[in-house]
């Protein structure tokens, strides 16, 4: 035998064929693989699907909305989700006093121009649509206490919030807060919102923006929705509603608000 054959034969005899019962195995590995591929490719198309079914649905109806902080308490707490009605101004319908809004406070409560990171407030703009993070910086939860035309005065001798002459007794304010501890006496533009925060000691609001640019009123076309709800915790599972508060109001001009 010559060289080239011995050679041959040696790298035949190195690299035996795989016999049948390698085969065997590689073949039920093979079906095993293709077994499980079939329910995590579903699973994970179907965990696709509801993700971005419920962006949708936070971007256009309703979205959670994680309080960051307690400038709304008692009627809402630090880690409660409400529920933002995205559909309450839709249509036509404007906020009225007593609602508690959620608003992009750009150009009101924050300088146009200060939202941070652009990736940074998309990535957190995601999470907050899901309810999972607390919303970006620039946006607010506050109750409406005054409307386009209302003349809004704090205080009258009792210590109450006026709104077109008549006092408003606010049932809402958390214990041992006074309705304001700023005086002020303000006409709200047609077009925006005076918002003030339940807890008014820890809140800042519509007064603390007195001396900006425009005066702390908030634009209603920078209102995102209304929040109706408190969604979770489950055990706190209410709706947040409006406020009988403003019912003997007057809307400017003598009509009934």
């Amino acid at each position: 035998m010559d060289t080239e054959a011995q050679h041959t034969e040696r790298d035949s005899s190195a690299t035996p064929d795989p016999g049948p019962a390698e085969e065997s195995r590689s073949a039920r590995f093979t079906a095993l693989s293709g077994h499980l591929e079939g329910p995590w490719r579903k699973t994970a198309a179907l965990f696709a699907l509801c993700v971005v079914f419920l962006l949708l649905l936070s971007h256009f109806v309703v979205q959670p909305f994680l309080i960051p902080s307690g400038s709304m308490e008692p009627a809402l707490k630090v880690g409660d989700r409400v529920l933002v009605n995205k559909l309450a101004y839709r249509f036509g319908g404007t906020p009225e006093r007593g609602d508690v809004v959620v608003f992009d406070g750009r150009g009101s409560f924050v300088r146009e121009g200060d939202e941070g990171n652009p990736l940074g407030r998309a990535v957190r703009s995601a999470g907050a649509a899901l309810g999972l993070t607390e919303p970006a910086e620039t946006d607010y939860v506050k109750r409406v206490v005054g409307v386009g035309g209302d003349h809004v005065v704090c205080c009258d001798r009792r210590g109450r919030i006026q709104v077109n002459g008549a006092a408003v007794d606010e049932p809402y304010l958390h214990p041992g807060d006074s309705p304001s501890q700023v005086p002020f006496d303000i006409v709200v533009p047609d077009g925006t919102l005076w918002v003030l925060g339940d807890h008014r000691s820890r809140s800042s609001d519509s007064r603390d923006h007195l001396g900006d640019p425009g005066g702390g009123m908030v634009p209603v076309d920078r209102v995102i929705g209304r929040a109706d709800w408190i969604g979770w915790p489950f055990g706190r599972w209410t709706s947040v509603g409006g406020s009988g508060a403003f019912a003997g109001v007057r809307a400017p001009g003598g009509g009934h608000g």
